[in-house]
């Protein structure tokens, strides 16, 4: 059924947008009446039902339900991840907290797999760090790799913190362990070769895992900016780790009482003839070596120059009567206000920490002719 309805010329300008029949039916008016009423124009009014566009609905719908469970297949993906690196993490800062009280209070360990190995390389001058000790600083590791797990599980990162920047910080973590703990793998091949430590091994994996982990939740475009990230970790965490272990600290970083009696230890290696001449040259020119007896840093940098050459070296032994809680140095070292040993005063100059032996001869100024 049409109507007619009367629209002024100003009403008649709005347009509508649902379409109407091509030829509109025929109708017909009388010219007198035309004449006598002012101009009005007629719209014939059709009762039509829009509707809107039934395909595109369908297919939004469809991209949402398939969205939906891919969504929480990435999520559930996501957070099994962090349950995996929250439940490792507890492990390491239970292991971690075991070996600081042992370290702290001067008790030995109980090494189910490694013997008594592994207690001789958990007391060594490798075991600290900046005279902090390593088992404290994995402690603290530990402890922010299990709390930033939690709070990304439980999508509840304080600070305000996005969860992007709490990915990047636990991954940040976790490359920082698995560095140190390549480094102390190398450590334990090389400077304890023959020997073994559960308690070493048990971390190295832990850390390997939380890091293989981590990555794994990094798309692949990301990957490429964090790669120069974990070049970057990984060197600085090697030379700072480096740069610790060259110099040993004056005293044990236990808490318990210590008592050290002095004991002398036997140069095994051969000198050459390098060794020997820089030997001479050092003494003759009034170099000085500061180290303990203790000092395992010491002890490798006399096995540098051999048995014969480090007899001739001018070496001066910090703690001459042992050591025990409360032993202050002699007063030569005090004097020569150490930061660290072994030290080096070379013509003015302080060397802190082990040095090689092209790096002596350069400093004092030797040259050798065969």
């Amino acid at each position: 059924m049409a109507s007619f309805i009367g629209l002024s010329a100003s009403q008649s300008r709005i347009l509508y947008r649902c379409s109407l029949p091509t030829s509109p039916p025929p109708f017909v008016s009388s010219s007198a009446h035309f004449r006598k009423q002012l101009p009005v124009r007629r719209l014939l009014v059709l009762p039509l039902k829009c509707s809107s566009s039934g395909p595109s609905q369908n297919t939004e719908s469809e991209a949402e339900t398939k969205s939906a469970p891919s969504s929480s297949i990435s999520l559930a993906s996501s957070n099994s991840m962090y349950n995996w690196c929250a439940g490792l993490g507890a492990i390491g800062l239970v292991g971690t907290a075991y070996l600081t009280y042992l370290k702290l209070f001067d008790s030995d360990a109980i090494c189910p797999l490694g013997g008594s190995n592994c207690g001789d390389v958990l007391n060594n001058d490798y075991s600290v760090i900046f005279g902090v000790p390593l088992p404290l600083v994995g402690l603290v590791a530990y402890g922010i790799v299990t709390a930033l797990s939690l709070q990304l599980s439980g999508k509840s990162l304080p600070f305000g913190i996005s969860e992007r920047f709490g990915r990047l910080q636990l991954l940040g973590t976790t490359t920082t362990m698995a560095s140190a703990s390549a480094y102390f793998l190398y450590l334990l091949s090389t400077k304890f070769a023959g020997t073994s430590c559960s308690y070493c091994l048990m971390s190295a994996l832990l850390s390997f895992s939380l890091y293989f982990i981590s990555i794994k939740d990094v798309a692949l475009h990301e990957m490429q900016k964090v790669v120069g990230l974990h070049l970057c970790i990984a060197s600085l965490m090697i030379a700072t780790l480096s740069a610790s272990y060259s110099i040993s600290p004056f005293v044990p970083s236990s808490l318990a009482s210590v008592n050290r009696p002095y004991y002398t230890t036997e140069i095994t290696k051969k000198s050459s003839p390098f060794a020997l001449s820089l030997a001479r040259h050092l003494q003759s020119i009034g170099a000085k070596m500061y180290g303990a007896f203790w000092c395992s840093h010491c002890l490798e940098q006399k096995q540098m120059f051999g048995r014969e050459a480090s007899k001739l070296l001018d070496y001066v032994e910090c703690f001459p009567e042992g050591y025990q809680t409360g032993t202050e140095m002699v007063k030569a070292c005090t004097d020569a206000r150490l930061r660290g040993l072994p030290t080096w005063v070379i013509n003015g100059q302080v060397l802190t920490g082990q040095v090689e032996l092209k790096k002596l001869a350069e400093v004092s100024g030797f040259s050798f002719n065969e």
